[in-house]
């Protein structure tokens, strides 16, 4: 699963990937498209439940959940009619599966503004109305393909057909992104390959001053709740802070979080609400050799999360043993926690619930 990170230029979208991946490989610049082709990295996704398991289950390693991210070239207004080289940048973010904006709210006159002035609501309209108008263009052009399909008794095609014409009449009418249009599941799939840019969860990074890092200014308060509305969340981060703290080893960057009163980089938050966003959730794999976080998307089955672990595991699936970190605390060994009755058993239809611990049998 990919999240791209995308926004004006001159926003701190560079700074932040820089410091989300500890890469260093994304050029940051006082001038637009500094970055023309996308960055990628690597991200682990803080979570402390391995540390509570690894209390009572010692591994020789630890792995955490990852996400991959993509630094995306700023969009500017008129992108979608290929301002910037908005047509390349575009296609970039119709490849990820959700969005990470980053939204200015801090003040610097050396760092400039394209437009002018700092408005987190302004900035945050360009980006949607460039990736509303990019949507519409491409379900314009598909329509007429969808409809000639459709003409020789092609079912897919009619409900491609009719899905084309309920998002057009969304984002036309409307005016709003496709997030807000409720398709089910058929009309969602027969459209899919579309890579709709408005139909992809989001969530706004709001990159704030030094002074503000709990985001209480009335910038972040306008991004929060123009994000209620739009049913997003907003993580205030200072980037250029973060990407200082990032290039510390300990102890100097519990001292530096300590003295700027933070009790964990803000990173680690926007790793968790991206993943989240992502619509993701782990479980846990526990024993001697490793103890492994496993990304699943939320709603998956007992098979489809052994087959995270191998395609065998989900051909083969015979049953789940399954326990809660709160058994293994209470009871300190899966041993006792079997002894206690406290282990299930779950079938084909069990439907995997966040921080299940696992053991898969299968047979294949």
């Amino acid at each position: 699963m990919e999240a791209g990170i995308v926004g004006l230029p001159n926003v701190g979208k560079s700074t932040l990937f820089n410091a989300l991946t500890g890469a260093g490989n994304a050029q940051a610049a006082n001038y637009p498209f500094c970055t023309i082709e996308p960055n990628e990295g690597i991200i682990s996704v803080p979570d402390d439940r391995l540390t509570r398991i690894t209390k009572y289950i010692v591994p020789q390693k630890v792995i955490p959940a990852i996400l991959k991210l993509v630094d995306i070239a700023g969009i500017v207004k008129g992108a979608s009619e290929g301002q910037g080289l908005g047509n390349k940048f575009l296609s970039h973010i119709r490849e990820v599966d959700a969005i990470l904006q980053v939204v200015r709210c801090f003040t610097d006159p050396d760092v400039i503004h394209v437009g002018g002035k700092v408005d987190p609501l302004a900035d945050i309209e360009t980006i949607e109305m460039e990736l509303m108008f990019a949507d519409i263009e491409t379900l314009e052009g598909a329509l007429p393909k969808a409809e000639r399909a459709s003409r020789t008794g092609d079912k897919e095609a009619k409900l491609r057909v009719a899905a084309i014409q309920h998002c057009l009449d969304h984002l036309i009418k409307s005016e709003q992104p496709l997030r807000k249009l409720k398709l089910d599941e058929a009309e969602a799939k027969s459209i899919s390959s579309y890579g709709l840019m408005t139909a992809k969860p989001i969530l706004y990074i709001a990159n704030v001053d030094e002074n503000d890092l709990e985001g209480k200014s009335e910038s972040v308060a306008k991004i929060r709740e123009f994000a209620e509305k739009v049913g997003a969340q907003v993580v205030p981060v200072c980037a250029k802070l973060e990407a200082e703290i990032a290039e510390l080893d300990e102890p100097d960057r519990s001292e530096m979080l300590a003295a700027v009163g933070l009790a964990q980089p803000a990173l680690q938050i926007v790793a968790q609400k991206a993943y989240q966003t992502l619509g993701l959730q782990s479980y846990f794999t526990a024993g001697e050799k490793e103890v492994r976080a496993w990304t699943i998307p939320i709603g998956a089955t007992a098979p489809q999360a052994a087959g995270v672990i191998h395609t065998d595991f989900e051909r083969g699936f015979i049953r789940a043993e399954v326990y809660q970190l709160a058994d293994l605390e209470q009871y300190k060994t899966e041993k006792e926690i079997r002894s206690a009755g406290k282990l299930r058993t779950e079938g084909k239809t069990y439907v995997m619930q966040d921080g299940d611990i696992c053991h898969f049998l299968f047979n294949v």
